[in-house]
């Protein structure tokens, strides 16, 4: 195939770009606009050539196969951004150690149980920032005490579980975590068993309500910069998901980008130091 053929036929047609992004709409609840069919084109062009296709009718029509799954999540995957770190947006994070955390544990003292959810996970940092945040409240000594994170990407996850991070994951870690937490390995860092065995992960699609149907209730759960990629009913199906999963009273947090003012939701805000929260409200999701 020539240079120029490759070109060709790596150039997305209106009818593909509407085939494309109605399918990751479908699947994913993603919404990508009109503006966005460069952004198709040029991270998935690479994958067809990978697959020695025709181009971009051809791969539309292999991810409509039911089949081919774990194709249209690796094309999901190439499509949106999972660019994290340690202790992102820490103001949120501290007002949930100063704040939440003691709340939670007053009010599940008895019990001895503290269940956090990350939806949205990614390679697993912020998962790992709540578990070391709950370890230096030094509030839940000899607690049952579990942080769950979930994510679309088994690659992402892969890495999650992996506990090992490089050293640009740790662009807003002070050095007495970094050193209190982890340990060196090579050029990168590794987890210690200590926060590592609190955390477990699983795949799981936030629009798939038989699969997160079988996840447990969580006293508080992030879900932090993915609401922001979905449609609006995606959006409503997701809160409402996260309102049935949430013990009583518990708290959602969301990302700094990302609210529920000016529409109707089972979550009251609550305002803490420095940070916007929701919490769970009693009455039907209407």
């Amino acid at each position: 195939m020539s240079i120029s053929n490759v070109h060709n036929n790596c150039s997305l047609s209106i009818d593909s770009f509407q085939k494309l992004r109605e399918m990751f709409n479908e699947r994913f609840g993603i919404l990508f606009n009109d503006g966005d069919r460069y952004l198709l084109e040029s991270r998935l062009s690479a994958r067809i050539l990978d697959l020695s296709l025709d181009g971009f009718e051809e791969y539309a029509d292999l991810l409509s196969n039911t089949s081919q799954s774990g194709e249209l999540e690796s094309a999901i995957e190439m499509l949106t951004n999972n660019e994290t770190y340690f202790f992102r947006e820490d103001y949120q994070l501290n007002a949930f150690s100063a704040e939440i955390l003691p709340s939670l544990q007053r009010r599940n003292v008895r019990k001895r149980h503290l269940n956090i959810w990350s939806a949205g996970c990614s390679s697993g940092e912020e998962v790992y920032s709540i578990a070391i945040f709950i370890a230096e409240s030094e509030l839940f000594t000899n607690w049952n005490v579990r942080v769950f994170g979930s994510d679309i990407s088994s690659r992402m996850l892969a890495r999650a579980r992996s506990g090992i991070f490089s050293k640009s994951a740790f662009r807003n870690t002070s050095d007495y975590l970094r050193m209190k937490y982890f340990r060196r390995v090579g050029t990168e860092w590794a987890l210690k068993n200590s926060i590592k065995e609190k955390c477990n992960f699983a795949k799981i699609n936030l629009l798939d309500a038989a699969r997160a149907g079988m996840l447990g209730k969580f006293d508080a759960i992030f879900c932090r910069n993915v609401l922001m990629y979905f449609d609006r009913q995606s959006r409503t199906d997701t809160i409402e998901l996260f309102h049935r999963h949430l013990n009583a009273s518990g708290y959602l947090l969301l990302g700094h980008t990302e609210s529920l003012f000016n529409q109707k939701t089972p979550f009251a805000p609550v305002e803490l130091h420095n940070a916007m929260v929701y919490q769970k409200r009693e009455e039907a999701f209407v």
